[in-house]
C-alpha cells in the first residue's frame, strides 16, 4: 500500500465531549505529539487539542515539483505579503495592522517556495501580537512547526545543564545529563537521526543513522579547523536515512527533495514531523482522540480543590466555544501560547493565572540570538564539475568551542555555527552576479559550486526582566487577549554577536576560503524561532513554576511538556531535547496516573 493511501485511511475518532478523557494535550507539535504518544501507548484515554486545522502535507509540500511546473515559480499569491527585516526592526508590534495584502505573514514566507507553506503558517492579521520588537514564527496546523522545522537535532550536554556551576550565572537544572540520556536514546531510535560520532562531551552522540556526506569544501573546513580543536561534522538531521521498520507512515530520505529550496517539511516525511512521527501511531492504538480548529482560551480549574478539570476552547470556524473534561491536563502549545494560555487561565484558587504562585510565568524568556554569518569562495571549486549536493537534510554543524575549558574575558556560555557548501539546483550566486548572455550564464556555472557559508546561534542568558505578558487591551481574532512581549538582547549577547564575526573570518582564512561577504547584524529577536523558558523547571517553588518532571508545583496534574520548562537556552536546538524531556515526563505522569496520585 502507497504511503498516501495509508495516510489518507487514518481516520479519526468522534469527539465525545460529554466524558472525561484520562488527559488532554494541548498542542499536536514535538511536545504534544509526543505527550500523546507516551500517554496512549501506556493506555490512557487521550483528547488532543489543535488550534488549526489537519493539513495532508504529503500533497502540500510537492518536493519534487519543479520551479517551471508551478505558475509563480512557487511564489505565494500577491495578495499574501512576508514581513521583512526592515519591518520587523522599524514598525512595532502588531506588524500587520493597517496592511493592504490579504494575508500577511512571518518572515520565513519570504524565503523561496513559500507557496508551499503558505497554508502551514499563521496569518498575522488573525494572530496579532504587541510590545517589544519580536519576529514570532507560528504554524497552527495538526503538527505545528514540526511540517516545517529545520531539521537539527541536538542534544544538550552537563555544560548546559549546569550552567551555573559552570560560570556561576542563572540557575542548574534539576536534572543532569544521565536523568535524561536514556530518554535521548528512545527518541533517536523512535524517529530515526542521522550523523556522525564525535566523542565530544559539550555536544553528546546520538545513535546515528547513515550521515549524509560533506561536500569537498565542507570537507576541507573539518581538516582545517582539527587543527585549532574546533570540530565540523555533517548536519545532525532529525532524518530517518535507514528507514524505521515500526512506522509505516514514514520513508527513509533518498537525498532528493527540495529540502535547500523551500521553507521547509518534507512530503516523504523521512523527515521528522509530529504527525506521521508520533500522532498517526498514537491514534493506531485506538486510545487517542483529535479535535482540530480548537483554540485553548482556558484551563478550567475544581473550586473545591484546585486542580485542573479541563479546558475551554473555542472552534476557531465558528467561534463557538465548548467545554473539554480530564482528569490530567497537559500544555504543549508551545512556549509562549503556553504561556499566554497559563496567564490567561486565572480562578479564585490561581488569581495569577494557573501554575503561577511563583510569579514566573512568562518571566526568564530565552532564545537563540541570530544574525553574524560569512560566505567564503573556494577558488579550486571555479569550473570544477558539478556534484550532486542538492536534497541533503543539511550541511554541517560547527559546535560550541569557547567557554569550555577556557573562560573569554568578554562574554559568558557560547554559539555554534549551521552551515553548507555545494552545489545547488539553483545557483544562490546567480542573483548577484552582474553581466547577461553567455558570460553571465558561464560565469553563474563556473561559480555556483565554490561558495561556502555559515551563520552563527547563540545563548540568550536567561534573564527575569525578560518577560511576556497578556495585553489587556488587544485581543486576536477569536477574542482571546493577545501576548505582549517585553524582550530584548543584553549586553552578553552583543559580546558575544562580535566574536561570532571574529571567529568566523578566522576560521575560513585559516581554511583558506576567500571571504566574499561578512555579515554583522543582529536579527531580530525571536529570528532563531527557538523560543524558551517562560515556565521554567526547578527545585524551589518561589523561583519555578514546575519540577523536574514538568508538573506545576501548584497543581499536581497539570503538566507543561514543550521548550516552557527549559531553565537556559544553551546554544544548541531544542526540538529534540524538548521530545525526551516529554517522553520522561510522560512516562512519570501514566505511572502516577496509574497509582491513583494525580
Amino acid at each position: 500500500m502507497s504511503l498516501i493511501r495509508i495516510l489518507q485511511g487514518n481516520a479519526q475518532p468522534e469527539v465525545d465531549l460529554r466524558r472525561t478523557y484520562d488527559a488532554i494535550v494541548i498542542g499536536s507539535g514535538a511536545a504534544g505529539g509526543m505527550a500523546a504518544h507516551v500517554m496512549t501507548s501506556k493506555g490512557m484515554k487521550v483528547l488532543l487539542l489543535e488550534a488549526g486545522k489537519k493539513i495532508d502535507t504529503t500533497k502540500e509540500l510537492k518536493s519534487t515539483e519543479w520551479p517551471y511546473e508551478h505558475p509563480r515559480r512557487g511564489e505565494m499569491p500577491p495578495d499574501r505579503h512576508a514581513l521583512s527585516l526592515n519591518e520587523y526592526t522599524i514598525r512595532q508590534p502588531p506588524y500587520a495592522a493597517d496592511t493592504k495584502y490579504a494575508k500577511v505573514h512571518s518572515y520565513v514566507q519570504g524565503w523561496g517556495g513559500s507557496d508551499y507553506s503558505k497554508n502551514i503558517v499563521v496569518d498575522e492579521k488573525e494572530h496579532p501580537y504587541s510590545g517589544t520588537n519580536y519576529a514570532w514564527v507560528r504554524a497552527r496546523c495538526l503538527g505545528g512547526k514540526t511540517n516545517i522545522w529545520g531539521r537539527l537535532a541536538l542534544r544538550l550536554s552537563d555544560y548546559d545543564f549546569k550552567g551555573k556551576s559552570h560560570d556561576g550565572y542563572g540557575e542548574d537544572w534539576p536534572i543532569s545529563y544521565k536523568d535524561i540520556e536514556p530518554y535521548y536514546n528512545r527518541v533517536d531510535e523512535y524517529l530515526g537521526i542521522s550523523g556522525v560520532k564525535e566523542n565530544l562531551p559539550y555536544l553528546p552522540d546520538s545513535i546515528f543513522q547513515r550521515p549524509t556526506k560533506l561536500a569537498a569544501a565542507e570537507l576541507t573546513l573539518r581538516n582545517s579547523l582539527k587543527k585549532m580543536n574546533r570540530v565540523v561534522t555533517p548536519y545532525r538531521a532529525g532524518v530517518t536515512t535507514d528507514g524505521l521498520k515500526h512506522n509505516k507512515y514514514r520513508s527513509r530520505c533518498f537525498g532528493r527533495g527540495a529540502c535547500s529550496r523551500r521553507a521547509g517539511g518534507c512530503d516523504i516525511h523521512a523527515a521528522f514531523d509530529s504527525p506521521t512521527g508520533l500522532i498517526y501511531p498514537a491514534m493506531d492504538t485506538g486510545n487517542l482522540t483529535i479535535r482540530t480548529n480548537a483554540t485553548a482560551r482556558e484551563i478550567l480549574v475544581d473550586k473545591d480543590t484546585g486542580k485542573a478539570r479541563g479546558v475551554s476552547f473555542v472552534d476557531t470556524e465558528t467561534n463557538r466555544t465548548y467545554e473539554a473534561q480530564a482528569k490530567v491536563v497537559v500544555l504543549a502549545a508551545s512556549t509562549l501560547e503556553s504561556a499566554r494560555l497559563m496567564l490567561l487561565s486565572k480562578s479564585s484558587t490561581h488569581p495569577n493565572g494557573i501554575g503561577n504562585s511563583s510569579g514566573h510565568v512568562g518571566h526568564n524568556f530565552c532564545e537563540h540570538v541570530m544574525g553574524p554569518g560569512i560566505t567564503g569562495l573556494v577558488k579550486d571549486k571555479i569550473g570544477a564539475p558539478r556534484t550532486l549536493d542538492d536534497g541533503r537534510p543539511g550541511g554541517f554543524y560547527l559546535p560550541r568551542f569557547r567557554n569550555l575549558s577556557e573562560k573569554n574575558p568578554n562574554f559568558i556560555r557560547g554559539y555554534g555555527f549551521e552551515g553548507g557548501a555545494g552545489t545547488q539546483m539553483f545557483p544562490g550566486n546567480a542573483l548577484e552576479t552582474p553581466g547577461f548572455g553567455a558570460a553571465y550564464k558561464k560565469k553563474v556555472r563556473d561559480y555556483t559550486g565554490a561558495y561556502i557559508s555559515m551563520g552563527a546561534f547563540g545563548e540568550v542568558l536567561s534573564r527575569y526582566e525578560n518577560q511576556v505578558d497578556v495585553d489587556p487591551e488587544k485581543k486576536d481574532k477569536w477574542g482571546i487577549p493577545v501576548l505582549r512581549f517585553n524582550y530584548k538582547f543584553g549586553d552578553n549577547e552583543k559580546k558575544m554577536c562580535e566574536d561570532m564575526i571574529g571567529t568566523a573570518q578566522e576560521m575560513f582564512e585559516a581554511a583558506g576560503f576567500e571571504i566574499v561577504n561578512v555579515d554583522k547584524k543582529v536579527l531580530t529577536e525571536g529570528w532563531s524561532i527557538h523560543e524558551l523558558g517562560t515556565a521554567r523547571m526547578g527545585t524551589d517553588s518561589k523561583t519555578s513554576v514546575l519540577n523536574q518532571f514538568q508538573q506545576s508545583h501548584d497543581v499536581k496534574n497539570f503538566f507543561v511538556v514543550d521548550g516552557s520548562s527549559h531553565v537556559s537556552a544553551s546554544c544548541q536546538n531544542p526540538t529534540w531535547t524538548i521530545m525526551a524531556l516529554a517522553w520522561r515526563s510522560c512516562d512519570y505522569l501514566a505511572s502516577e496516573f496509574q497509582k491513583g496520585n494525580l
